[in-house]
């Protein structure tokens, strides 16, 4: 298990790495909570909810029309996992789909959520500040 400082120093890699690749690449977000806790995290290139007028396979037709790569961030909770994996599939042999950022924050996080994680950062930026 990483200690607070390690899990933090990752998680500033992690954070400038996808900073930089959403400068290129949108990322996939479920909603607008999401895209505002990615916004308010210094993430400020194309970041597309899923649209709820839409299925997901006809979000995934729409999507591949004008993009060839996507980083998929849907919650990591059950239902995220369901959308970003329906995601992913409808979207194989079309857009490149990156799943890394989702796996990281699955992994090395207690939250379930993107719109947790601008409250999530803070609190270990202030447990990191104790040590």
């Amino acid at each position: 298990m990483k200690n607070y400082k390690e899990l933090f120093e990752d998680l500033e890699k992690v954070f400038a790495e996808l900073i930089e690749k959403n400068k290129k690449i949108p990322i996939i977000v479920e909603g607008e909570k999401d895209k505002d806790a990615l916004i308010k995290l210094g993430i400020i290139g194309e970041i597309i909810t899923i649209n709820k007028g839409m299925s997901l396979i006809d979000f995934c037709d729409w999507f591949a029309q004008s993009y060839t790569d996507v980083i998929i961030l849907t919650d990591w909770d059950r239902k995220g996992g369901f959308i970003g994996h329906t995601i992913k599939k409808n979207l194989e042999g079309r857009v490149n789909c990156d799943l890394k950022y989702r796996e990281f924050f699955a992994k090395n996080t207690t939250i379930k959520t993107v719109e947790g994680l601008p409250h999530w950062i803070k609190t270990m930026n202030e447990k990191f500040q104790k040590i």
